[in-house]
């Protein structure tokens, strides 16, 4: 036996099948559509992030394959060193447009926007107040900051208020991190009355916007657009790689903060910026949002279609508020069977189990989009309808 065969690796690996969340990558050998082809078999695709359709629509590979004939496929270097193209500036300006702010960097991803925001804002003798249910970017992003970190509980302003009182006199900077959308239950953030907390007790604000990019405010233009919050909220987190179907994320606000990130962000300083094919994509996408809203009405009407039905049906939706529908089984044993039942009636939806999830709260999450037709979304409903008599979730 050799050090070098890492045993104690796939002991852990074991300890995952006996547990029964071991898993395979599926594998999306199609375009990721309102019906794709996973794993060898058309499917109606209930499991992509690809809010609003744009992850192969034609304008956006237009004018991603124009970008690569003028730019190249690679930005070179990191952009403080001969990275920053124009195309990169000229999307940060666009941005920074839609969002009604004064400035926007971009980053590699949505996680690495977190990863390098919240470190380079607090610091030593700060405080992160962060909702119990944040994505792990933010939980890896304060780990990485050297800031005290206090949780409050999940969409609890009282908690919060608490939390606030017991820190506002122990430290310099107090940053209050939500997520706008939060990703496994659909629910949406409390932010008018977090923006109100927050200017009452001189802290500052902070929303991910991953899952309301795309989704909320017009056009989707995100939380703050969504509550009429602009100039309100301090540091918006946003994302390219979900509603806008690209890849990448960005941070939105005021001109001192990014002139800051240019400095301190270390993922910025320290990665290769995005592809010239991707900024240019991306770009387009901004530019087809902000042309109409028939894009962000669509993901709304087909999202409140499908939650009508399965609520009618009699399936536990939990608490969701956005196209983020969860089909909560229970065990996750009963999720992990869901998912399989329903792939093999032509539906595809991922089981959820701990510790993503809390025990006892393994789902199926559904992720409808604006280029789900009526045909594909009647079609999907009669097999969770199956599926779901079957598994005795419903009657």
């Amino acid at each position: 036996m050799s050090v070098h065969d890492l045993d104690f690796i796939t002991k852990k690996l074991n300890e995952l099948k006996e547990q029964g969340v071991y898993r395979k990558l599926t594998v999306l050998e199609s375009p990721s559509e309102a019906r794709s082809i996973i794993n060898g078999k058309k499917v109606i695709n209930l499991s992509s992030n690809n809010y609003l359709g744009l992850a192969n629509h034609p304008r956006l590979k237009k004018a991603s394959l124009e970008a690569v004939e003028k730019w190249g496929v690679g930005a070179g270097a990191v952009r403080t060193i001969i990275g920053n193209m124009s195309i990169h500036e000229e999307l940060e300006k666009r941005l920074a447009e839609f969002k009604h702010v004064e400035a926007v960097l971009t980053f590699q991803s949505g996680f690495t926007a977190n990863a390098g925001v919240i470190a380079a804002v607090v610091d030593k003798g700060d405080v992160i107040i962060s909702d119990e249910l944040n994505h792990a970017s933010i939980i890896d992003g304060c780990r990485l900051s050297r800031a005290d970190v206090i949780r409050y509980k999940h969409s609890d302003l009282e908690d919060l208020e608490r939390v606030i009182n017991e820190v506002k006199d122990n430290y310099n900077t107090k940053l209050i991190i939500t997520d706008g959308v939060f990703s496994m239950d659909g629910d949406i953030a409390k932010l008018p009355e977090i923006v109100e907390l927050a200017e009452k007790y001189g802290c500052l604000t902070y929303v991910d916007d991953a899952h309301a990019s795309g989704v909320l405010g017009k056009s989707g233009r995100g939380s703050a657009d969504h509550f009429g919050l602009h100039g309100r909220v301090d540091i918006q987190i946003g994302t390219l790689s979900k509603a806008i179907g690209v890849v990448g994320g960005y941070v939105a606000g005021r001109k001192n903060l990014i002139e800051w990130l240019n400095h301190r962000g270390r993922p910025f300083l320290f990665s290769t910026a995005v592809p010239p094919s991707a900024a240019a994509a991306c770009l387009e996408a901004i530019n087809i949002l902000s042309e109409s809203t028939e894009l962000t009405d669509k993901l709304w009407e087909n999202s409140r279609y499908m939650k009508k039905a399965l609520n009618d049906l009699g399936f536990n939706t939990g608490k969701s508020e956005t196209p983020i529908t969860p089909v909560i089984a229970g065990e996750d044993k009963l999720a992990i069977e869901l998912s399989k039942r329903l792939f093999e009636e032509g539906v595809f939806a991922q089981s959820i189990v701990f510790p993503t999830v809390p025990r006892g709260a393994a789902r199926v999450r559904i992720m409808v989009t604006a280029a789900h037709s009526k045909k594909d979304l009647d079609e999907a409903i009669k097999a969770f309808e199956k599926v779901g008599r079957e598994l005795n979730l419903i009657k």
